[in-house]
Order: C-alpha cells, then sequence, then structure tokens
C-alpha cells in the first residue's frame, strides 16, 4: 500500500471517528461550562470559561463517594463471580458428555432470549420476600445466574471446544483427574477468552440501571447509573453541568479501561469464534 493510499485511509478514519468521539467531548468539556453555554448553537468545542465547581458540587448533593465504591465495588465481585461460573460451566458443556448435554445448553441459551423486563417483578418478589431487596445481593446475584452469565458460558464453552484434545490425554497420563486438567491445564489456555468474559461483564455491570432503580431506595446504596438521575435542582430540572461532571468521572476511567484492554478483548472474541 502505498503512502498516498495510508494518508487517505488514515483520513478517512479520523473522519468516521467524528461521530464517536464527538458526544464524549461534548460531555467532558460541558461539565466545565456555565448551563447557559451548554446548549449553544453551534456548540463551541473550547469552553469560553472554565467553572470547576460542578465537581465538588457533585459530591456535595450526593454521597457520590461512597456510590462510586459501591459501583467499583460490584461491579469486580460480579467479574470475579461470573469469570468463575462461565469458566467451570463453558468447560463441562465443551468437554464433558453426558445425555441431554446439548438439549441444556440450548434451554441455557433461551435465557438470552428474555428480556429483563420480562423477570423483573418476579425477581423483586423472589428477593423480596427473601428479605435483599435495598441490599446489593440482586445486583451481584442476577448478572452472575443472568442473561451476562450465559453469553459468558457461551464465550467460555467456544474456546474450550476449539483446545486441542491430546492435551487433556497428556493431563491424564500425568495423573491429573477432570478438575486438575480444568485447572492446570485449560484454563490458563483460556486467559483470552477470561479477558474478553472479565471486560464485558465489567461494562455491562457498571452501566446496570434497571436493577438498581428496582431494588434500591437508600441514597448511600446507589450505583452510578441510578445516581447520576439524582442531580436536579429544587424543581426537578436537571443540573445540566453537574450531571455531566458526575457522567465524565464515571465514564472516563472505563474508557481509560477498554482502551488497555481492547486487543486481549478482541484476540478473546476471535479466538471463540474458531470452531461452533
Amino acid at each position: 500500500m502505498s503512502r498516498r493510499v495510508k494518508l487517505a485511509l488514515y483520513a478517512l478514519l479520523c473522519v468516521l471517528c467524528v461521530p464517536f468521539v464527538f458526544p464524549t467531548w461534548w460531555m467532558v468539556t460541558s461539565s466545565v461550562k456555565p448551563i447557559s453555554d451548554i446548549f449553544a448553537f453551534p456548540p463551541a468545542l473550547i469552553p469560553s470559561r472554565f467553572d470547576f465547581s460542578t465537581y465538588s458540587r457533585v459530591f456535595e448533593l450526593q454521597p457520590f463517594g461512597q456510590q462510586y465504591l459501591n459501583s467499583l465495588y460490584i461491579a469486580a465481585v460480579v467479574t470475579a463471580g461470573t469469570m468463575a461460573v462461565a469458566a467451570m460451566a463453558g468447560y463441562a458443556f465443551a468437554r464433558i458428555r453426558f445425555p441431554g448435554q446439548n438439549l441444556l445448553f440450548l434451554v441455557v441459551l433461551v435465557g438470552l432470549l428474555i428480556p429483563s423486563e420480562v423477570t423483573i417483578v418476579p425477581l423483586f418478589q423472589l428477593f423480596h420476600a427473601a428479605g435483599l431487596t435495598d441490599t446489593h445481593w440482586p445486583l451481584i446475584l442476577v448478572p452472575i445466574l443472568g442473561a451476562p452469565g450465559v453469553l459468558a458460558t457461551f464465550i467460555m464453552r467456544q474456546f474450550f471446544i476449539t483446545l486441542p484434545g491430546e492435551l487433556e490425554e497428556a493431563a491424564r497420563v500425568d495423573g491429573l483427574g477432570r478438575f486438575g486438567t480444568f485447572r492446570k491445564v485449560a484454563l490458563p489456555l483460556a486467559r483470552p477468552a477470561l479477558g474478553a468474559v472479565a471486560i464485558f461483564t465489567f461494562l455491562h455491570s457498571w452501566n446496570l440501571y434497571l436493577e438498581p432503580i428496582v431494588f434500591l431506595s437508600t441514597p448511600s446504596k446507589f450505583t452510578l447509573p441510578q445516581a447520576l438521575t439524582q442531580f436536579v435542582d429544587a424543581y426537578g430540572s436537571p443540573l445540566w453541568n453537574v450531571q455531566l461532571s458526575a457522567a465524565t468521572m464515571t465514564a472516563l476511567p472505563i474508557l481509560v479501561v477498554f482502551v488497555l484492554a481492547q486487543r486481549q478483548f478482541i484476540e478473546g472474541l476471535a479466538h471463540t469464534g474458531l470452531k461452533g
């Protein structure tokens, strides 16, 4: 490919990325603008005046630090739990033969077809009967055992299917049992798939909105998506610059994590598609 063609391709890619980059840029710059300048048309790419006091107001109006920690530890626990459950379930579906294996896996996959809005009422009744409403347990158990866990299991199964059978035979010759083979042979090789599962599970938990507004009612227990809706004035109108400051603090760490880990994420998804 000639240098001129490469430059033209890079220029085209820069133009195409504008619709994706501009909303984030507008969010970050508008968080330090006066409210009167946020919706000015045409929008200013660079604020005429920087007002960083909105970032301190985020912590004054809400227990935002506690809410940030809530989202962080819930996402970490959900990610670890989903990786553990999905890795074991995916390995079992891929490498262990048992009666009704394919039918059971099909039943599990049906969980991906059921919208969360359909199951939220019976889930609320279940957790309410167990006395777990207004706690973080529903936000931990539902993603691990629900659709995100099912998708993670599917990804792990697809990866384990691609592993050569000779690896398990060699492990059995060395005296390893089924769990030993999984822990010492299959699991270390599954790092790309585990990386992909970890990233999309963390993002899903971090952005979870429906379940928190259903199960939580105490502001100090809120997660970030729910907390972002609480920055309003006395008349119920949004405090746009304060909301955007909170949204910036919420989004930027995740963007950094994804940019740093995107290669492993793509590699993991590519490995899962090698064999059906």
